[in-house]
């Protein structure tokens, strides 16, 4: 059977967005494979121990498609990446656009094997890309051998060593030097090629699907408005699981720039790594831009080496980060976006200080957005007026992976992408971001959702309720705070509350870095649990949480060793 995937693709549509030009006949391959033969000595990507140019690049994502193909990998079949910051990640991106797989990039190392065997299976993959020992819990779970038991997969990959478990399906990752392929690349530029999980409000993961042509469009956009060329040296230091290293390689493949991926030698801090691949441009969220800052400080630097620009997203940016940024010679560009849409709003180079430190500017060429009523999503707000922010255009996603429900619900009547999130547009349409409607707190960049770490905590056998909420950060924006009421005559110590976390199957990384023991909670009239008013509490200091450190148990005393 030949996988079918269904999505929101509109001839119509198309053909308006081809005639714009915000769509073209590129793939991401195509992209690459057209440096290769124009400066093939020149160099593309970069990890902490290898330094790949053009035709080194392509010669290993056709050797790869080509192990994908003897694999029986087949048109529409989804391949999971699931790796630490390494040139691995971006070939399998290539060969999948070059095979026309679809490649799952957003497995995170904060993930559990549970959740990646869940997200794998969800999604029906044929294979999967993994190095042992990355991941949450890699010292009790092993990923390909549970990864094995899927009905749809065909091939596991162990990359940086050999798989804890030997069989069949399992090879290690396919070498440079391997055999080309014996089929031309699929040239469909609207072909789905990518496929992220995003958990949105809910915490249920949604697959956003997109083409080689709704990601190009985005970066394409952004090279022309911060002139990004050839002589760039893009450094991310978002995980190559987040879109904001998806956003960084669809830049290097428009402009022909150089990417260093985030992994410096052990010892070497990200800001001497970035001073040493002589970066001109740095992309991470305000955590990252924090720690460079104070490290330049202590340090007594006079900048942060070639830099010139440092793209900031993923959560609310302090303005005087910005502020600190411009004083190194430093341009800030203020992102909004999504998974969905891409980074579509950025301040530009030239915009004044207050537009880029108190805005994310306009929407880029790819994108239109406005403003609706938070309480009507079809009604557009006033000019000025604070409301949920919607848009569309040739960036947007192609629709969630088999969830038709999820979908419709995220568009208005008139067709327009409703983000969940609340802003206003100013006086010269620069976009405010006012505050996030999702029920979700964000910590470095790092989506946390309150409700999963609530239904495992309701599970300890002394809790009676419980509720995990906000608490603001000025170095990582939030960190998750555990309110309990125990059952009566009980107490649940921080401690044995951790514990019952992690061995009920949360991410360390998820972990409530706050607690609090109460006696009741603040409601509404029907019972549902006033969050935000707790969040106020503890902002003033009527609500005193305990600051808690989770520290997992050694693992070879668990195994007895």
């Amino acid at each position: 059977m030949q996988p079918t995937l269904l999505t929101l693709h509109d001839p119509a549509i198309a053909r308006a967005y081809y005639a714009s030009g915000q769509w073209q006949d590129d793939t991401l391959y195509g992209l690459a494979a057209a440096h290769a033969t124009q400066r093939p000595g020149a160099y593309a990507l970069a990890d902490g121990s290898r330094r790949l140019t053009w035709a080194e690049l392509i010669r290993w994502a056709d050797a790869t498609a080509a192990d994908f193909a003897a694999a029986g990998l087949r048109h529409g079949d989804r391949v999971g990446v699931w790796l630490p910051n390494r040139v691995e990640s971006v070939i399998v991106m290539l060969a999948c656009s070059r095979a026309g797989l679809v490649c799952a990039p957003s497995l995170h190392v904060n993930h559990t094997v549970g959740e990646i065997v869940t997200l794998m299976e969800r999604c029906g993959a044929a294979a999967l890309v993994a190095q042992p020992g990355h991941g949450a819990d890699a010292d009790r779970h092993d990923v390909f051998a549970a990864a094995l038991a899927l009905p749809a997969m065909r091939r596991l990959y162990a990359v940086g060593g050999s798989a804890p478990i030997h069989a069949e399906r399992i090879a290690d990752f396919p070498a440079a030097d391997g055999p080309a392929p014996s089929t031309e690349p699929v040239a469909n530029p609207d072909k789905v090629t990518y496929l992220a999980f995003t958990s949105g409000t809910t915490g249920q993961p949604k697959g956003v699907m997109h083409s080689d042509n709704t990601l190009i469009s985005n970066g394409r956009a952004m090279v022309r408005d911060w002139n990004v060329g050839p002589d760039t040296v893009i450094y991310s230091l978002s995980p190559q699981s987040h879109h904001i290293s998806t956003v960084a390689l669809e830049q290097m493949l428009v402009s022909g720039a150089e990417l260093v991926v985030n992994d410096a030698p052990r010892g070497q801090s990200p800001l001497d790594r970035i001073i040493e691949t002589e970066a001109t441009y740095v992309m991470g969220v305000p955590t990252h831009a924090i720690d460079l800052l104070g490290e330049i400080e202590r340090r007594g630097l006079g900048g942060i080496g070639n830099v010139r620009t440092f793209y900031l997203a993923g959560a609310a940016i302090p303005m005087e980060v910005a502020r600190r940024f411009l004083g190194y010679g430093v341009k800030p560009q203020n992102i909004y976006g999504m998974t969905e849409n891409g980074s579509h709003q950025y301040t530009l180079p030239d915009d004044d200080v207050e537009t880029m430190v108190r805005t994310c500017g306009k929407a880029c060429a790819a994108y239109e957005v406005r403003i609706f009523k938070a309480d009507n999503h079809d009604l557009e707000a006033a000019p000025g007026e604070m409301g949920e922010i919607g848009g569309r255009g040739a960036c947007l996603m192609l629709g969630y992976f088999g969830n038709q429900s999820a979908t419709e619900q995220s568009f208005n009547a008139d067709g327009w992408f409703m983000s969940g999130d609340l802003g206003r547009l100013d006086a010269a349409g620069n976009l405010e971001i006012v505050g996030r409607s999702k029920d979700l707190i964000i910590r470095g960049g790092h989506n946390i959702y309150p409700s999963q770490i609530e239904d495992l905590a309701i599970r300890h056998p002394s809790a009676f309720k419980v509720a995990a909420f906000p608490v603001r950060d000025d170095r990582l924006g939030e960190k998750v705070c555990l309110a309990v009421i125990a059952k009566d005559g009980a107490r649940i110590a921080a401690e044995e509350m951790l514990a019952h976390l992690f061995e009920a199957g949360l991410s360390k990384y998820d972990m409530p870095e706050f607690y609090l023991e109460l006696d009741a909670f603040p409601v509404t009239a029907s019972g549902k649990v006033l969050k935000r008013e707790m969040v106020e509490k503890v902002r003033v200091g009527a609500l005193s949480p305990t600051p808690v450190r989770f520290r997992a148990p050694d693992a070879s005393l668990a195994k007895g060793a």
